[in-house]
């Protein structure tokens, strides 16, 4: 899709962007859709049989941004969220909107390179903060890596793998 940020050039995108400063106009009603659709998904993956308390949600910049918006507003309880290089959006309709009640508890990987230069580190340590007054403070990690830009690291990547490996333990066969 166009976005804005972007010169209006398509790019892959789940919602415009017009800047990326604490002020910058937020394309609330792309969010909003754009959330309705992964709450879609995880409905289907429920009807198929799995349950929603076996289901992260993760991503990376506005997938990551996605993920914690739509955990934070759907019914379905979650194993919990992998938030990379990103930020809370819409931000400001929190408390109004309300954290689901059914999330309160679920557990939040965030991690972010403190030299990223396209959605600055300042961000991430604001939405882990922001993070800490929807939902229950000792289930939000928040992990810095030195030197890292807008990308991921090996690191991360052994981290993220703990994260799923603590919040999806394997199930018992029965």
């Amino acid at each position: 899709m166009p976005v804005t940020l972007n010169m209006r050039m398509s790019m892959p995108s789940w919602f415009d962007i017009s800047g990326l400063s604490p002020d910058a106009n937020e394309d609330e009603a792309g969010i909003k859709r754009a959330s309705e659709n992964i709450k879609a998904l995880i409905d289907q993956e429920v009807k198929n049989g799995i349950p929603s308390h076996r289901i992260l949600l993760g991503g990376f910049s506005q997938g990551g941004a996605l993920s914690l918006y739509t955990a934070l507003t759907t019914q379905q309880k979650l194993a919990g969220v992998i938030a990379l290089s990103c930020w809370l959006p819409l931000r400001n309709s929190f408390p109004q909107a309300s954290a689901s009640s059914v999330n309160k508890d679920m557990h939040v990987f965030q991690c972010h390179g403190d030299a990223d230069p396209l959605v600055p580190f300042m961000f991430g340590r604001q939405t882990a903060e922001k993070l800490k007054s929807l939902i229950a403070p000792a289930n939000v990690t928040f992990k810095s890596y030195r030197g890292l830009p807008h990308s991921a690291c090996p690191e991360e990547m052994v981290d993220i793998k703990r994260f799923i490996e603590k919040r999806l333990p394997p199930i018992a066969d029965e």
